[in-house]
């Protein structure tokens, strides 16, 4: 990967065909997917994909060099790219942030209902006194973030590559530390794991939109000079780490009680149970908000839990499928989706389910 300030190409303009976006980007090292036409959001899978229980890691559609499951596709092969973008030349284009190493603030600009003050920068007491009329948007609270840590505004660092989105944001690119040390997304709504109010993060397990990509809303547009990400500044990388943005290595999970009954590992009557459950699950990548994924997951999860309780699966298949098929509904949140799952297999595990009927 080059050194900030160095380029491989010219910069794509805006005018630039995306295949070209993605060849400039692939040039960076940052590995890039496609984005569904028109859209800010993935290239739908294959359609047997939704309809499989598996990791993305294991998807055969990403040995075979399709594009299934979003970020987990990212490459930086140029004759895979070429494959893509020939079969669909208006795919928009993606970056995955974690495997480039890119920290990147997306700075939203939407219009809600502003929060209470301490939700605005979490973790710091934002004092009565503190006059907060005008306040409106992620611009307002990374600006604030900034003046309490008495340090330049990312929004006006021009040493470093920034993009105007069609809503009116910006994204804010820095590249991580060459340390090792990784950093997880979130949103700025999130009350867990934010920055601050309407300011979301992507770096690993996330991806953001190129520069240059052009959607049906208008096209993400470089401002400034810098085409680079110029470093990750050390009191950002601060707040990251005082935020919990910080990936830590997942420990191994406790093991579970043994079984009651005899293992009758993938029994096709726990199967008939569990895999409608998990269909439903991977459903709700075609909703972004109101599909109750949650409640499904757990349902799915707390189903599985009695089906390994009673012998009809194994703790490890049950945690691949529902992990597969929570991923592939909600990529962003693994984590969340991996709490989730223990939590209701966990509770599943006091009330096995003997089914009747044939193994």
């Amino acid at each position: 990967m080059p050194r900030h300030g160095e380029t491989r190409r010219t910069a794509p303009a805006e005018s630039v065909s995306p295949f070209d976006v993605a060849l400039w980007c692939a040039a960076q090292g940052w590995p890039v997917h496609p984005l569904a036409p028109g859209r800010k959001t993935p290239a739908a899978n294959c359609a047997a994909c939704p309809l499989s229980a598996h990791l993305p890691q294991d998807c055969p559609c990403l040995a075979a060099g399709k594009w299934c499951h979003g970020f987990h596709a990212a490459t930086t092969e140029a004759a895979r790219l070429g494959a893509w973008w020939s079969a669909q030349p208006a795919f928009g284009v993606g970056v995955s942030c974690g495997p480039a190493g890119l920290v990147v603030l997306d700075v939203d600009a939407h219009g809600a209902d502003i929060p209470d003050r301490m939700r605005l920068l979490p973790g710091i007491a934002i004092h009565e006194q503190v006059n907060l009329t005008g306040l409106a948007s992620g611009f307002d609270t990374l600006a604030l973030l900034a003046a309490f840590r008495k340090q330049p505004n990312p929004v006006e660092d021009e040493s470093t590559l920034r993009v105007r989105t069609p809503s009116g944001g910006l994204h804010v690119w820095y590249q991580a530390s060459p340390s090792g040390i990784r950093y997880r997304s979130s949103t700025g709504s999130s009350p867990k794991v934010a920055l601050a109010w309407q300011v979301d993060v992507r770096a690993t397990g996330g991806y953001i939109v190129a520069p240059a990509t052009r959607t049906q809303a208008g096209v993400y547009v470089p401002v400034g000079s810098a085409r680079l990400p110029a470093p990750l500044p050390g009191w950002l990388a601060a707040e990251l780490q005082r935020t919990g943005h910080v990936v830590a290595e997942m420990p191994v999970p406790p093991a579970l009680p043994a079984p009651r009954r005899p293992l009758k590992p993938d029994s096709t009557a726990a199967h008939r149970l569990l895999d409608p459950l998990l269909t439903e699950v991977a459903g709700c990548a075609s909703v972004t908000h109101g599909a109750s994924f949650t409640e499904k997951l757990n349902r799915a999860a707390y189903t599985a839990g009695g089906l390994v309780a009673a012998g009809h699966l194994t703790d490890s298949r049950a945690r691949e499928l529902l992990t597969s098929a929570a991923d592939a509904a909600r990529p962003h949140q693994s984590h969340r989706n991996h709490a989730v799952i223990t939590s209701a297999l966990s509770a599943g595990l006091s009330r096995p389910l003997h089914l009747k009927g044939r193994p």
